[in-house]
């Protein structure tokens, strides 16, 4: 769609009415940046999502913008290059050393998904698919990565600059304060603030939040718009943390945790180590199970100076019971092990990775415990096992689930309902409007709610979705220009999910019938309601 050269609009690309794919796209006359550009996680119906076109010409995007590290956030970063994007990608400097593991981990993800999904497509006779992007892709993207500064102002075109605040959530991670000009520096057309992820008032490695306010617009996110977690301080944290792990060890299995390779597995490296040291939990074996956990921990001693308030800075992550493990035979021989030791494992959605291996090695065993540390996204096989499904396909294996299913919220790295409603509250008055993202439609009413008792105006509070826009300049939605993308499958669960959970109870009521005449019976029933002839 053609623009005319005036004028300035924010469309809304990516966490719209979902809590994933973060992406922003300014136009600002002729210029075009993009705030974020990351990967729909989630249901199958909405990760396909990943595969559709952008709706903006790739090779019309200026720059890029990034608020930090994580997938979805900066998942689709190598599929915007590959479609022909060549400007620069601004972050701060340990965002950068991130994505360069992060980037082609997830290339080489894709890969492999694709390659055993299309295995099973040659078995049943369908097409091949292609992976969204591969692991060369990531590297060539790399080559964009431009770092800044926090704190200082820098050009991102002409007629736009910006600045990097401490967001409070990981390494690196920004809140990125944008100014569109129209003449002299100091007077902007438009002052707006990106939240990026906002992270916790009491948070391992990082102090509090930072931003500006005197702002036009704002766009916060919204992932715990609803719940007060009450988060305890780090003490009282690992003392959680000691005594799900005791009861864990008690109980006679492993302990899995599917955490996230970025400052989550390092903030519990952390905590575990410290918790040996003083001897608050035994000396068991600690497999650390993510080539791209263990990169990402390097990556953070790299950066140990920036980390705030932490003891041993030289051994941050070390401990002798720490076994890291890179390679594919090393991940196999924890197989071994049925008894006694703790796996940290990514992805910490349970959607990819290694930590389906141990899931299909675990979870059926009573003895297991499975501790979930961070978000599940609705449709996740995270989400499944928290909401308490009792058999589970992985690789396209039905396995039963008798672990223990535990979880803890205060290693979260998201500020939680009452933070987010003050860190809005300290940037009020909001000229024009606050868009709240990243959310469950839970989260963002609720979220919503809260802001108007806090005394933000009932006019100045949005809730966007997938490719809705605004014209800047006169705070109102652009007529006629929304095309919105199938919205499907933000629910907690797809299509997808209810036909895996179909075929999981079929097998198992087929299984309790008594003879096999009663289960061509139900068969036959089953022909019959979708209408196909009794086969012979």
């Amino acid at each position: 769609m053609a623009h005319a050269e005036a004028g300035s609009e924010l469309h809304f690309h990516g966490a719209a009415g979902t809590v994933t794919g973060s992406c922003y796209l300014i136009r600002h006359g002729a210029t075009r940046v993009l705030v974020d550009c990351g990967l729909f996680q989630g249901t199958k119906t909405i990760r396909e999502l990943n595969y559709r076109d952008f709706p903006f010409d790739p090779s019309a995007i200026d720059a890029v913008l990034l608020t930090h590290a994580h997938i979805d956030h900066s998942g689709l970063l190598p599929k915007l290059c590959r479609m022909g994007f060549t400007g620069p990608i601004l972050t701060s400097e340990a965002t950068g050393d991130l994505l360069g593991v992060m980037l082609p981990d997830s290339g080489h993800i894709q890969e492999t998904e694709v390659r055993r999904l299309n295995q099973r497509n040659r078995r049943r006779g369908r097409a091949e698919v292609e992976p969204i992007y591969t692991r060369a892709d990531a590297e060539q993207c790399l080559e964009r990565l431009r770092p800044q500064d926090f704190g200082a102002w820098f050009q991102v075109a002409p007629s736009v600059r910006a600045r990097l605040w401490n967001a409070g959530h990981i390494l690196g991670a920004a809140s990125i304060e944008v100014e569109l000009l129209d003449g002299a520096p100091d007077r902007p057309a438009v002052r707006m603030l990106f939240s990026g992820d906002i992270g916790p008032q009491e948070k391992s490695f990082h102090q509090e939040p930072q931003a500006p306010g005197d702002l036009d617009y704002l766009i916060v996110e919204s992932t715990y718009g609803d719940r007060d977690r009450g988060d305890p301080t780090t003490e009282a944290r690992r003392e959680i943390l000691r005594a799900e792990l005791q009861a864990g060890l008690d109980a006679g299995g492993n302990i899995l945790i599917p955490a996230f390779a970025v400052e989550r597995t390092q903030e519990l490296l952390y905590d575990i180590g410290v918790l040996m040291n003083e001897g608050a939990i035994p000396q068991v074996q600690v497999f650390i199970d993510s080539p791209m956990a263990i990169r990402a921990t390097e990556i953070f001693e790299k950066h140990k100076d920036a980390l705030h308030e932490v003891t041993r800075p030289h051994r941050l992550f070390r401990h002798p019971g720490f076994q890291f493990m890179l390679s594919v035979e090393d991940s196999m021989k924890i197989n071994s092990v049925t008894s006694g030791a703790i796996i940290l494992s990514a992805s910490g959605m349970c959607e990819a990775g290694r930590i389906r291996h141990h899931l299909k090695n675990n979870l059926w065993r009573r003895q297991a415990t499975v501790l979930f540390v961070g978000y599940q996204a609705p449709g996740s096989l995270g989400r499944l096992l928290l909401d308490g499904e009792k058999s589970v396909r992985i690789h396209g294996e039905e396995i039963r689930v008798s672990a223990r299913i535990r979880r803890i919220e205060s290693y979260s790295a998201h500020a939680d309902q009452g933070e987010l409603v003050e860190w809005v509250a300290d940037r009020l008055p909001v000229r024009r409007t606050v868009f709240l993202t990243h959310g469950e439609g839970g989260a963002l009413a609720t979220f919503r709610t809260h802001l108007l008792d806090a005394g933000c105006a009932e006019s100045h509070i949005a809730v966007p979705m997938l490719d809705d826009s605004i014209d800047l300049k006169a705070g109102q939605p652009i007529a006629g220009e929304i095309t919105r993308r199938p919205a499907s499958g933000t629910e907690q669960r797809d299509w997808h999910n209810e036909y895996a959970a179909f075929l999981l109870e079929l097998g198992q009521d087929l299984q309790t019938l008594p003879d096999d005449d009663a289960r061509r019976a139900l068969l036959e029933r089953l022909h019959e309601a979708i209408g196909k002839p009794k086969r012979s």
